[in-house]
């Protein structure tokens, strides 16, 4: 008699399961001879060891798949059950494009050409800047990266992080405390989480600092490791700020710039520092480059439109 518990926290355990446990029964007749238990996102195999290391390769082959797809039909399930093959032979067409499973089984994927090359870019390099207009997806697709590199234990935690350009850096005079006084700017990161990560789980993880956001000026004099650390808003960081964050990522950590170059917020004797850093720093190898345009918009249809319309208005300006 041998014992196996197998986590299914890189899925979604419902996609796993099926409706009223439907799957689950399958799995179950498939092996009669084990005694299988579900508690909550883990999967407790008892009996024969010869039984229970089979069983572990077919119930591996359905989580790479659901890794992968996101979900999958009782009817395949069944098919993976009983034939091998059947997982090299079915492709989807979205195969890999997933990124995390957000709660209520919402599949967060990379959406537009751009966004998948930015993922291909954030496996291949531990730096990545991700320039484009508002509406791109390239904070959101940053975050679910994040988010996903926390679930597969690639790192220990999450740094989120923007210039709070609009309180001047000081937030001293703003009311409430410390965590009301950044709120405001650091909504964005906030509301992506909270597509990406149940409440109760998003909770304990900023409760105990796996997740972590703050305004970029806390990040001075710490250094950032085995951590995924993003930069949003990289276009209202002046050069000394962006050259102070850049410098403390740590041996074990991975980094995400974004910025829309044509959105500066800085006072007018302040030079954003996004340009010069992408000019000088995007050839080092082991740091990626991606602009993304407004062919990446993932938001109401009218916003390429509007994206459009300030860009020929800038134009005719400059000239």
């Amino acid at each position: 008699m041998t014992e196996s518990i197998i986590s299914l926290d890189s899925i979604n355990p419902i996609e796993f399961f099926g409706v009223n446990n439907g799957k689950l029964d399958l799995l179950k007749k498939k092996f009669p001879l084990l005694k299988i238990l579900s508690r909550g996102t883990q999967l407790k195999l008892s009996g024969a060891p010869e039984e229970v290391a089979t069983a572990q390769e077919k119930i591996g082959q359905i989580i790479s798949y659901l890794e992968r797809n996101g979900n999958l039909s009782e009817n395949y399930f069944e098919q993976i059950l009983g034939d091998e093959e059947k997982v090299d032979n079915f492709k989807d067409r979205n195969s890999g494009e997933i990124l995390v499973f957000g709660p209520n089984g919402r599949n967060v994927k990379a959406r537009t050409a751009n966004q998948k090359k930015m993922v291909a870019l954030a496996d291949k390099n531990d730096i990545i800047f991700a320039i484009g207009p508002a509406g791109t997806g390239k904070t959101y697709t940053a975050v679910a990266l994040a988010v996903r590199a926390l679930k597969n234990k690639a790192v220990r935690k999450i740094i989120l992080t923007r210039p709070a350009v609009e309180a001047g850096e000081n937030l001293g005079f703003l009311p409430g405390d410390l965590k009301e006084k950044i709120d405001p700017y650091l909504r964005p990161l906030y509301d992506a989480l909270d597509d990406m990560i149940p409440a109760d789980k998003l909770s304990y993880f900023m409760t105990n600092r796996v997740i972590e956001i703050a305004p970029l000026a806390y990040m001075r004099g710490r250094t950032l490791d085995n951590a995924f650390i993003i930069l949003d808003e990289a276009q209202n960081a002046t050069e000394l700020q962006l050259k102070m964050f850049l410098t403390r990522i740590g041996a074990s950590a991975k980094a995400i710039i974004t910025g829309d170059l044509t959105q500066i917020d800085l006072p007018k004797n302040q030079k954003s520092g996004l340009e010069k850093a992408t000019r000088i720093l995007k050839h080092i190898d082991g740091i990626g480059y991606l602009q993304l345009d407004e062919e990446d918009v993932v938001r109401h249809r009218l916003v390429k439109a509007i994206i459009r319309a300030y860009d020929a208005a800038k134009e005719k300006e400059d000239h």
